[in-house]
């Protein structure tokens, strides 16, 4: 791992002349959109071949662009050395960690990032200190883990890295030994999955209730606080949601596999009576992150999870999923009936959960203390 310091070094020598960079994936936009807003500048790190939604579309959401052959060249040293002479908070999306890889994000990528670049392996569900590792020191309720398939003896959803696309992950559901056997064949037969990748799945009990994606944002500096809610989304999926959306006989006639790729966001809300569940499970993850990867949690992040009925029928804020960073959102700005209190809070536009990263990263190169934020 870099040292913190090091990289504290570079961040502070950078006085209040700052930019925010982004790897031009996942949610680009959005950081692009939260920098133009706070009047900063943002540097946009594109692949060639999938740039056109940025220097193209929205190029006046960004100052400049570096195009590269492959998003993994970004650890070269030229395009590091001219992201720190453009005075560069880096903002990590799930694409970052993906391309550069953990290794090189952790080692290599000298540039100062906005949070814990320690953190961003615990998304890795079979990592030793994974999310669910993370999640059980947090004292979280998570879903019931089966360590083989002879052991499901419920409604079991698995989760598969997909074969040919890094980002995405493969899920089928089964209720048995027998109907893993079988649609896990199916689906390595049609070159969604891998054997090998199988062998990694993560198999869980199917949490039987509505979903919801309960986003937050963690601050560094004390004074500003300690959390903030931003809202709740769920996830449009490729090609569930044009199977939902047909009749339970319709569906019932398809002989296909069913996927899970994420292509689309959408707002919801939760009563107010049962919020609490949420921020409980956001304060304990927060409390849990800062113990086990200092800093901790700085930025936006996500708990993904469902309220399901637990003993005694008693609700419960079931997490199977943990976005250690900017989680990709777009819905919850212009959904979310809490960027008005946030607005009212602090006194100003609050538009969009990146907002308050501006605010955070912009407060602290006003006062000196670039280094509190960064790893």
């Amino acid at each position: 791992m870099l040292s913190r310091s090091e990289i504290q070094k570079i961040a502070e020598s950078y006085g209040k002349d700052i930019s925010i960079g982004v790897l031009a994936s996942h949610s680009g936009e959005e950081v692009g959109m939260a920098a133009k807003a706070a009047g900063l500048k943002c540097i946009a790190i594109c692949e060639k071949g999938r740039d056109a939604l940025y220097t193209k579309y929205n190029k006046n959401l960004f100052s400049d662009f570096i195009v590269l052959d492959k998003f993994k060249d970004i650890l070269n040293p030229d395009v590091q050395e001219k992201l720190v002479k453009n005075h560069v908070i880096f903002l990590p999306n799930r694409s970052f960690s993906v391309y550069a890889g953990y290794d090189g994000v952790e080692n290599d990528f000298r540039v100062p990032i906005y949070g814990s670049r320690a953190l961003f392996r615990t998304e890795e569900r079979n990592d030793a200190r994974g999310q669910y590792w993370l999640l059980e020191q947090a004292g979280i309720r998570i879903p019931k883990q089966f360590s083989t398939a002879d052991e499901i003896d419920r409604l079991a959803i698995v989760k598969v890295q997909q074969k040919n696309k890094p980002l995405e992950r493969a899920f089928f559901y089964c209720t048995c030994k027998k109907d893993f056997d079988e649609k896990s064949k199916e689906l390595i037969s049609e070159g969604l999955i891998s054997a090998e990748g199988l062998k990694e799945a993560r198999v869980e009990e199917f949490v039987l209730g509505p979903r919801f994606n309960a986003n937050f944002h963690a601050y560094a500096i004390v004074e500003l606080g300690t959390i903030d809610f931003l809202g709740f989304e769920d996830r449009r999926q490729v090609n569930l949601g044009g199977i939902l959306n047909l009749p339970a006989q319709e569906q019932l006639k398809l002989d296909i596999p069913i996927t899970n790729e994420e292509i689309g966001h959408f707002g919801i809300t939760m009563r107010e009576s049962k919020k609490h569940l949420v921020y409980e499970a956001a304060e304990k993850f927060v409390l849990a992150a800062k113990k086990e990867f200092a800093p901790g949690m700085i930025g936006t992040f996500s708990l993904q999870g469902a309220i399901s009925e637990g003993k005694d029928r008693k609700l419960e804020f079931i997490v199977f999923d943990v976005s250690p960073r900017i989680p990709g959102c777009p819905c919850v700005g212009p959904t979310s009936p809490e960027m008005r209190r946030l607005s009212l809070i602090y006194g100003k536009d609050i538009c969009a959960p990146l907002d308050l990263s501006m605010l955070e990263i912009k407060h602290v190169a006003e006062t000196g203390n670039l280094g509190k934020i960064i790893t």
